[in-house]
């Protein structure tokens, strides 16, 4: 940390040690982006939490990102498909409102409670076809459990077919990517523009019982009119959110729990709930790493440090739970009897995620189904040797190999 602006690294090989070395330089400190993009890096708990419902901070690049705005962001930046939605996610002040009134129909405590048979079907059909293999087989189950189970559960309600789910599914995993060429860039953004479309033709050509089809049928309701780019926008932040956030989630608890088979062993005793790994694994391993990008509507002070007007910043996740200033001096210990499990891993304030219910009913589901049915199952490489994601976005694995022992016989 010699120079000052710090170049974030694009694979991610070190996510937590990058984080405390920013945090280490105070409330705000500027880096470098893919294409020389100077953004402010925000890792305190304390100044992420204020700046996630400060008026002053947004997330629409087309109203406050003066680079964006006058072109001097290309079309082919590497992570241009961060910015350029225009859905809920970027909207500002009424926009946002309105949007999230829209999506938030979607994900009601009943439709949660509607969903969890189809959770269990997935996860079911999922265990039954690692229950196939051979015993002590080498299984990458990154590959096998931790992606098709959301992928599939958020392409179901969006309508998706599965065809259609696996070929935009690259394109998310690309998008993810920060390490990909301009070129790579611009194929992304048209290419999950391009899904999404023939999606959207297809649902008004024969709705079903989705949320595609019911935020087509909103676009009139009661005045709060969807634009076809912010439908567009819309569903598919709900497929990239829903899936990919879950997706690393899965990865990560499951990695704790086989690397740490003490507090395994407090689960699996009941001396601890799967609500304590769920919010444990949030707190030591966001999936979402950092998220890009927010905007400084005016002059922000933030100990001692000014964030300018129209100046980007970079909200780290992954460095809330981990900071000592919250956790004391023992963060990045795995410790499901940790009374004070804080975490911002589902957002805070008003962009708070509509589908954390839904997404904590999947981890339940998910991960008690899979330690029943596979008590024994373990890590098939040391926990140092897997190889973190080509991303400073997401946090996760690129595979996870476990051998699985015989299966407990299904209910």
């Amino acid at each position: 940390m010699d120079s000052c602006p710090f170049s974030l690294d694009t694979t991610g090989k070190d996510i937590h040690g990058e984080a405390a070395k920013l945090r280490s330089q105070g409330a705000a400190t500027q880096v470098v982006l893919p294409g020389g993009v100077v953004a402010w890096s925000i890792n305190s708990y304390a100044v992420i939490k204020q700046l996630l419902t400060d008026p002053r901070v947004t997330k629409s690049a087309r109203n406050h990102w003066p680079a964006f705005i006058n072109g001097e962001i290309p079309p082919d930046w590497e992570m241009i498909s961060w910015i350029a939605m225009d859905n809920m996610v970027t909207a500002y002040g009424k926009d946002h409102v309105r949007l999230r009134k829209l999506v938030g129909k979607a994900f009601t405590p009943r439709r949660t409670e509607a969903i969890r048979p189809w959770i269990a079907k997935i996860t079911e059909e999922l265990l039954d076809g690692l229950a196939a293999t051979a015993p002590g087989e080498v299984v990458d189950l990154r590959e096998r459990f931790a992606y098709p189970l959301p992928a599939r559960l958020v392409a179901d309600l969006i309508g998706m077919s599965e065809e259609a789910r696996a070929k935009t599914a690259k394109v998310i995993d690309m998008m993810v990517d920060t390490t990909v060429t301009p070129e790579q860039a611009q194929a992304v953004l048209a290419g999950w523009r391009g899904a999404m479309a023939d999606l959207i033709a297809a649902k008004r050509e024969n709705p079903g019982e989705d949320i595609t089809s019911d935020l087509i049928a909103a676009r009139d309701e009661d005045g709060s009119r969807l634009s076809e780019a912010e439908l567009t926008d819309t569903i598919f932040a709900i497929l990239g959110a829903g899936s990919e956030t879950t997706i690393n989630f899965f990865d990560n608890a499951i990695t704790a729990l086989l690397s740490n088979p003490e507090q395994r062993d407090l689960v699996l005793s009941g001396e601890a709930t799967w609500n304590d790994v769920i919010d444990e694994t949030l707190r030591v391993e966001s999936p979402l790493a950092h998220l890009p990008l927010r905007y400084a509507v005016e002059d922000i002070e933030l100990d001692g440090v000014t964030i300018p007007q129209g100046e980007p910043i970079l909200i780290n996740y992954s460095a809330v739970g981990r900071d000592p200033a919250l956790h004391g001096d023992d963060p990045d210990r795995f410790d499901l009897k940790r009374a004070d499990k804080e975490h911002l891993s589902f957002g805070h304030g008003p962009h708070y995620c509509l589908g954390a219910g839904v997404a904590r009913a999947v981890a339940t589901a998910g991960l008690s189904s899979l330690f029943e049915r596979f008590p024994d199952i373990a890590l098939a490489v040391p926990v140092a040797d897997l190889q973190p994601l080509p991303t400073f976005i997401m946090n996760g694995h690129r595979t996870l190999p476990v051998r699985l022992t015989a299966p407990v016989p299904a209910a």
